[in-house]
């Protein structure tokens, strides 16, 4: 993966294993190698970032680093999907603790998996625990119709590849250390961006389902680029907008009148490719 080094004052690689990894997701699209280049983003004024909003929070892991490393007062996560949702809405307003013992004490094989998914009476926190089994056992981490359980995985581990229950549990309750200053609301980007745009001193990151890949790995991957794109622009608060480098995204940019710098990244498949970062200004770049 790719950051930015202050030094030399150019893109170079980043280990994504330095980065502390916050989030109980393995999430598809996840930003974790962009968090070097948030840091910088968050810190551009003197004073400390008041709030930071991330209307498509997916695995949340920009929210949780703001959270952790104190880089905003506060932080608004937003999703949609209810699968996601159910997650936050545990750990962050509901039974975390169960959640936690649940995914340490679970006894990880097919059949008890395949009784878990049927269940036809699910409440909220065992909507968060198929999530997270969902999330770990499924190919990529994907949790979008026509994704499927791995079968051999690593050194023929299958669904056991990535399941990690101590290193999950420790990670739902190191958030409950950092839950209050994060509020979570299961809605939509699009309404919650547009009732903030006359917030000057917010901080916006919006990462929202990429024109390519969204399809393949989100439920809700359907969105208004368009509209995305003029909403951002009349954004009276700082922001953040990151999206995959092709023509039809550099149009939108152009036609908005909106900075854009591209930065390297890999894919989890190793190759090599651009993302678009887009941002009212760019005066923390360098």
């Amino acid at each position: 993966m790719f950051g930015f080094n202050e030094a030399i004052g150019e893109q170079v690689i980043i280990n994504v294993a330095s980065v502390p990894q916050r989030s109980p997701f393995r999430y598809p699209g996840g930003k974790t190698w962009l968090i070097p280049t948030v840091r910088r983003w968050l810190k551009q004024e003197v004073n400390s970032v008041g709030l930071l909003v991330e209307p498509f929070a997916g695995g949340g892991i920009v929210s949780l680093t703001a959270a952790f490393e104190k880089l905003a007062d506060h932080v608004t996560m937003v999703e949609l999907d209810h699968e996601i949702s159910a997650v936050w809405e545990v750990i962050l307003n509901g039974k975390n603790e169960w959640l936690a013992e649940k995914i340490f004490t679970y006894d990880l094989n097919y059949e008890n998996v395949k009784a878990e998914l049927e269940n036809p009476h699910k409440e909220l926190q065992d909507i968060a625990f198929c999530t997270i089994l969902k999330n770990r056992i499924f190919h990529g981490g994907i949790l979008a119709k026509g994704s499927g359980m791995i079968k051999n995985g690593e050194n023929g581990k299958g669904i056991a590849s990535r399941w990690y229950p101590k290193t999950l549990r420790d990670r739902i309750r190191a958030i409950s250390y950092v839950k209050d200053s994060i509020s979570f609301i299961n809605g939509n980007a699009f309404d919650i961006l547009e009732k903030s745009l006359d917030h000057q001193s917010a901080y916006f990151f919006i990462d929202p389902p990429y024109t390519i890949a969204g399809k393949r790995l989100y439920t809700h991957y359907d969105i208004d680029h368009q509209r995305l794109f003029e909403i951002t622009a009349q954004l009276k608060g700082k922001f953040m907008l990151t999206y995959d480098d092709t023509p039809e995204i550099r149009k939108l940019a152009d036609k908005y009148n909106l900075q854009y710098k591209t930065i390297p990244m890999k894919t989890t498949l190793h190759f090599e490719k651009n993302e678009i970062i887009i941002s009212d200004n760019f005066s923390w770049w360098v």
